[in-house]
């Protein structure tokens, strides 16, 4: 308990542990919309898509500032998700069969650009190859703040146009007969994921951030049918992984953040599928226990009713 108080005090693990934490809460409440949308592999396509990004950035400025990471991954999520919209709506290509044909061309290009920077003069020490598994011990104070300052304009966002988003969530059709511009709104939810997925790659990298995305959403699914209360616990739980991780990282060597994160929250999702009080797989077995016995009580009192009555 003592080396764990220490952690607490050591400035770096306060900064990760704060970026952590605010990065669980804005994924998760950002998640509840892709999952009600039925779109939780557009943050893994994002993710893959914004690696292109990152590489160009870096090519472009020389510069390892996770800012201008994040306006480079921002551009590319923001381009792959015109080009799903474009083929989706311009074929005969479904949405799943797009979301995978910009996933591999997006992360393949990212790939090559990789490839050549890490054969470049400078390409040893960009450490860009840690963007694809993340690398969460890497932030420092300003990466902190400005994670701080995005993850805040993505609750805030969603504070002030929740309604609207569970309307365009639940029934597009209602809202756009209500005079309500679906179409802006739908690719306002889809650049705040664009945003989440981004700003949330640095510390579990680009393979496992559509995790840390839609599992809280998930799990806080199994506990409630109410969106707001939904999206409150998502947040929470997603705020949770992030300190579990970071927790369980600091305390032990070479124990990376972000899978650690991933887990914790992989961790809550089997929590909640067991034990949520209506949905979960206990719950379930206690109802049909429940019910077995009750049948079985009231067949036995008719057979004792039976033999009275021929007695």
């Amino acid at each position: 308990m003592f080396s764990w108080f220490q952690l607490f005090l050591d400035p770096n693990t306060q900064w990760i542990l704060l970026g952590c934490m605010l990065l669980g809460l804005s994924s998760g409440v950002i998640g509840c919309f892709a999952y009600l949308r039925k779109q939780s592999l557009m943050g893994d396509a994002l993710s893959h898509a914004a690696l292109p990004g990152i590489c160009i950035t870096f090519m472009l400025t020389g510069s390892k500032s996770i800012l201008l990471f994040l306006v480079g991954a921002a551009i590319a999520g923001i381009i792959a998700t015109f080009g799903i919209g474009y083929v989706t709506r311009h074929t005969r290509i479904k949405q799943d069969s797009a979301l995978a044909i910009v996933l591999s061309v997006f992360f393949g290009f990212g790939i090559v650009l990789l490839t050549q920077i890490q054969h470049s003069g400078s390409g040893n020490q960009s450490g860009l190859d840690k963007f694809l598994f993340g690398q969460a011990a890497s932030m420092v104070r300003s990466d902190v703040i400005t994670i701080s300052i995005i993850c805040l304009l993505l609750l805030s966002v969603s504070a002030l146009l929740f309604k609207e988003f569970k309307l365009v969530s639940f029934d597009p059709g209602f809202a756009r007969g209500m005079g309500y511009p679906v179409a802006f709104l739908e690719q306002l939810i889809m650049f705040l994921i664009v945003i989440a997925v981004v700003v949330g790659i640095q510390a579990v990298g680009v393979v496992l951030m559509a995790a840390l995305l839609i599992t809280p959403a998930v799990s806080a699914r199994y506990w409630t049918d109410k969106l707001g209360v939904m999206i409150v616990i998502s947040g929470l739980f997603g705020a949770l992984s992030g300190f579990i991780g970071t927790l369980i990282s600091a305390s032990g060597n070479n124990l990376p953040t972000g899978p650690l994160t991933v887990l914790a929250a992989t961790a809550l999702f089997v929590l909640s599928l067991l034990a949520a009080p209506r949905r979960g797989v206990i719950s379930k077995l206690l109802v049909r226990a429940s019910v077995r016995n009750h049948v079985r009580q009231e067949e036995n009192t008719l057979q004792l009713e039976q033999r009275g009555e021929a007695g």
